[in-house]
């Protein structure tokens, strides 16, 4: 559940948001990216598309709307999370977003990007893909260039002949992935009739995804004629949902989370966005005491621990906070944001470290973190400290120009070539010639490199 915004280390969502005006930031969180990424797999791979090569995005903001853009990603607002009911419906839209993946429905070419930035739409989506949207062990939030939603419409929609056939593609991948269609029609129903309504009044998944009576129609006739017309999901899928929709009401309407989820309320959904809620509203104690109960119940599952951690963390308790992300580590080692939080708040505790055995364990979790997910400018900005740390300890000037590479790896995965060329050079200097990391920062160094008419090298001037 941690909120940090990449630019600006340990602020939480409530600070960044005062200062953002109000515009749609990026969200992380390991629990529900875990659910989207088991949930979209099948249909992925229903296909042809290898699941590892698409990266899930999560907006924060009440808009309901879904897109693709280029690089193979999947941009999904919680608004639109929130108000699916079933994971049939949110697979439907994941289906229907494969089906742009699949049909070459992309946002394509740098400039097409550059001109969206231009007219204050979403910001540039490319920098976003390259690293942008951070976080730390949970929910984390990183910038996001806003921009008016009329110009996202012009940026994002397709027209309704594009979106028949991202739907007959879906409806295709759900049926080979053993998926009831009526999620999606399900979907569609919900927002039936948003067409009739004043522009400024619809929602913005309709605006960029025109729904027509047609394409209504035509999901009904295929569900009509399937074999999987009644076909659920495993149980487990809706025990996801469930917690995932609990889990957003209350991060992000914790006031709301305490108003429909009374104290005396026995299900552990309910026990969960309550919990959550009251850490939110500044009741650490009672939040752990929930909390804890949630772990009894369920002591296998890492996210009750990544909770109880991450209340400790931002309470000042690190070091009770690193026992829990221990166990939530050991529970679920493949997270790259579990790793990450893990790996933080090693580096944050006071205790004595005179051997450097813990920024050793930190910097062990910090670079498998960045092996699970390479462009983390987050953790590259850990992975900087805890060599500067390491350097300090041993008096190693090597530890130091490590350090200076990391942040040139911060740099070059936040889009800025200036500064990551800069430090890239600084540190090949305190590098051993030949090595991985001098080669890395070699590479770093030529591809921000402007050449002779202003560009990067390795850029075509003048078009994509």
């Amino acid at each position: 559940m941690a909120l940090i915004l990449a630019q600006m280390p340990l602020l939480a969502l409530h600070a960044q948001e005062s200062g953002n005006g109000g515009q749609p930031v990026f969200i992380r969180d390991a629990e529900i990216e875990n659910y989207l990424h088991s949930l979209a797999a099948p249909i992925y791979r229903a296909a042809d598309i290898d699941p590892k090569s698409i990266t899930i995005l999560i907006v924060k903001s009440s808009t309901v709307n879904a897109f693709v853009a280029e690089g193979m990603n999947e941009f999904f607002y919680t608004g639109l999370l929130q108000l699916t009911d079933s994971p049939e419906q949110l697979a439907g839209v994941i289906a229907h977003e494969t089906g742009h993946i699949a049909g070459g429905h992309l946002i394509r070419s740098e400039e097409e990007m550059k001109n969206a930035s231009a007219e204050a739409i979403l910001g540039t989506i490319l920098a976003v893909a390259a690293g942008a949207a951070s976080g730390s062990g949970g929910l984390a939030a990183g910038s996001m260039a806003g921009g008016t939603q009329i110009a996202e419409r012009s940026f994002l929609s397709f027209d309704r002949s594009v979106e028949a056939s991202a739907d007959a593609a879906g409806m295709s991948f759900l049926d080979r992935a053993g998926i009831s269609v009526r999620g999606m029609l399900e979907f569609f129903h919900k927002l039936e009739g948003q067409e009739d309504l004043p522009k400024d009044q619809q929602e913005e998944y309709v605006r960029t995804h025109p729904l027509t009576r047609d394409r209504i129609d035509a999901v009904q006739q295929h569900l009509n004629a399937s074999p999987l017309k009644n076909a659920k999901l495993p149980d487990k899928f809706y025990v996801m949902h469930e917690r995932m929709k609990a889990k957003l009401l209350g991060y992000l309407q914790p006031e709301t989370a305490m108003l429909r989820y009374a104290d005396d309320d026995p299900r552990l959904s309910a026990r969960y966005a309550r919990a959550i809620a009251l850490y939110r509203t500044g009741k650490p104690d009672h939040a752990i005491k929930l909390t804890d109960g949630l772990i009894k119940q369920e002591p296998d599952n890492p996210f009750f621990y990544e909770l109880k951690a991450q209340i400790q963390f931002d309470n000042g308790r690190v070091d009770e906070a690193i026992e829990n992300y221990k166990k939530a580590n050991a529970l679920l080692p493949d997270s790259a944001l579990l790793q990450q939080a893990y790996g933080h708040a090693l580096l944050e505790s006071k205790a004595p470290d005179k051997d450097g055995a813990r920024i050793d364990l930190a910097l062990q979790h910090l670079l498998e973190s960045n092996r699970l997910e390479g462009r983390e400018p987050l953790t590259w900005r850990f992975l900087a400290s805890a060599w500067g740390r390491k350097a300090e300890i041993t008096q190693d000037t090597r530890y130091e120009a490590m350090a200076t590479y990391a942040l040139a790896e911060e740099s070059a995965a936040q889009g800025n070539d200036k500064a990551a060329g800069q430090l890239a050079e600084r540190a090949m200097k305190g590098l051993p010639k030949g090595s991985p990391y001098w080669l890395r920062a070699q590479d770093i160094k030529l591809s921000t490199a402007p050449d002779e008419g202003g560009d990067k090298k390795g850029k075509k001037k003048g078009g994509d």
